[in-house]
């Protein structure tokens, strides 16, 4: 897909990942996906939806992860 998109769980992760992590690999995926490296002006509300969306499915893709052989932190 688009090399520039990092795992971002662990172990190649140690820690969480950020909010900022995340939207930078969602605003790549939209940016390799549309073929725009910004999108013009007509375009920009449905390409930071996009953005937005992809975010947040990410975040709750990582929330839900378990990764098997690490122990669950407890805060």
């Amino acid at each position: 897909m688009c090399r520039s998109i990092k795992t971002l769980r662990p172990p190649a992760l140690p820690d969480e990942a950020t909010e900022e992590e995340i939207r930078a690999a969602a605003l790549q995926y939209v940016r390799k996906v549309s073929g725009f490296r910004a999108p013009a002006a007509h375009n920009q509300e449905v390409f930071d939806r996009a953005v937005d969306l992809i975010a947040e499915a990410t975040a709750e893709l990582l929330a839900g992860l378990e990764v098997r052989g690490r122990a669950q932190q407890v805060g």
